[in-house]
């Protein structure tokens, strides 16, 4: 018998990511570094990626149309990549965060926990 426990949690896992990456892009293009520190940031320190494990994510959401990546050499800086929403993307969004609004109000009607 198969664990679906696994397939559950690599699911999760991938699809938060994929939310909280298509979410600090929405305001600005951004290179993996960025990408990673902001949603660090704007988590206060509860979701963190390794980059390692962040740019394989990143190519795989580019090849889906999701995000669009170019080569950039900023004025005294070193040429990155950064990335920026695509029309995939922006459309895939706003289900993501609809299936994730409909878990936790889910979780939040099974556990009795609210959002503080």
């Amino acid at each position: 018998m198969e664990d679906d426990r696994v397939n559950i949690g690599t699911q999760i896992k991938r699809g938060s990511a994929e939310l909280a990456i298509l979410s600090v892009l929405t305001d600005e293009p951004l290179h993996g570094y960025q990408i990673a520190k902001r949603i660090e940031r704007q988590t206060r320190g509860l979701l963190s990626f390794n980059l390692a494990s962040l740019y394989p994510l990143l190519y795989r959401m580019e090849k889906r149309g999701w995000l669009k990546g170019a080569w950039e050499e900023p004025a005294g800086g070193r040429r990155r990549r950064y990335y920026r929403l695509g029309p995939a993307g922006k459309r895939r969004l706003v289900p993501l965060r609809e299936e994730w609004a409909q878990l936790f109000r889910a979780l939040n009607r099974l556990t009795g926990v609210t959002h503080a």
